[in-house]
């Protein structure tokens, strides 16, 4: 009897997954003006977008949202970044007015590559709870994308550290594939503080973060919705699905290039 149950239990599990995928189009089809999207489809094959990967020396932004974090943020997260084999980056660090001493931190990292601003007044964000978390630090992560100026995108959670041959490796896939967006497998700390990997076959919740994609710079124009725990979606697969509606080309870097921290405290203000 255990045969039959298990693959009718497959069955339902495929159903489901079938119908969350129709679910993300039509969500994507409201959220996605068609304007961006016929942009998207006329740009994408234009001289100007396909001349970033042609580039010798393309400049990458790495995007940074943080907020009171500033120990974690400089030598954790920051040492990571400013020790890659990649030279050719800029650091774009947004704080959702942090209270601690994240501006003084910073100030004392002489990379003239790290870039902070700290913005006056924080994100409008729903009440403590699993929405809040869904879309804290939407505003300055939105902020920082107005202030990236590189070939292409990638960004790191402000408590996470990236492989030293991350920017590396994903510069050279990219231009070779010229794919439009990247995602790869990453490690992530459980609550008991083991290291897991998360393989992230395929491009769908649970396997992208934050963190683990990099894509051309065309893409910066797909924001962070404040509104995406309506949804209860975690800000960054909303953006993500949102990403997959244009068609962009999206590919699976076979190696992980993360390491994804549990959640630390944060000071309140």
């Amino acid at each position: 009897m255990r045969i039959p149950f298990l693959a009718g239990r497959k069955k339902l599990l495929r159903e489901i997954k079938g119908l969350r995928n129709e679910l993300d189009v039509l969500r994507s089809r409201i959220d996605m003006p068609a304007e961006l999207v016929l942009q998207f489809a006329s740009d994408r094959t234009s001289t100007e977008f396909q001349a970033v990967y042609d580039k010798n020396d393309p400049l990458v932004s790495i995007c940074i949202a943080t907020f009171n974090r500033g120990d974690l943020l400089l030598n954790r997260t920051v040492a990571s970044l400013t020790a890659q084999t990649y030279s050719n980056i800029e650091i774009v660090i947004v704080g959702d007015c942090c209270t601690d001493d994240t501006q003084k931190l910073l100030d004392s990292c002489t990379d003239n590559r790290v870039r902070f601003e700290n913005l006056e007044t924080r994100g409008d964000y729903p009440p403590a709870g699993s929405r809040r978390w869904m879309v804290a630090g939407t505003k300055p992560i939105n902020r920082a994308l107005d202030l990236a100026s590189g070939d292409f995108v990638c960004h790191c959670d402000d408590d996470d550290e990236f492989d030293l041959r991350k920017v590396e490796l994903l510069v050279d896939y990219i231009r070779e594939t010229r794919a439009h967006f990247v995602w790869h497998p990453f490690f992530y700390e459980t609550s008991e503080g083991k290291w897991l990997k998360n393989p992230a076959e395929k491009l769908e919740l649970g396997s992208a973060t934050t963190s683990s994609i990099f894509y051309h710079n065309w893409i910066k124009r797909i924001r962070w919705d404040p509104e995406a725990w309506r949804y209860n979606e975690p800000g960054d697969w909303n953006r993500i699905r949102r990403i997959k509606y244009l068609e962009a080309d999206c590919r699976r870097y076979d190696q992980p290039l993360i390491k994804h921290h549990k959640e630390q405290n944060q000071k309140k203000t």
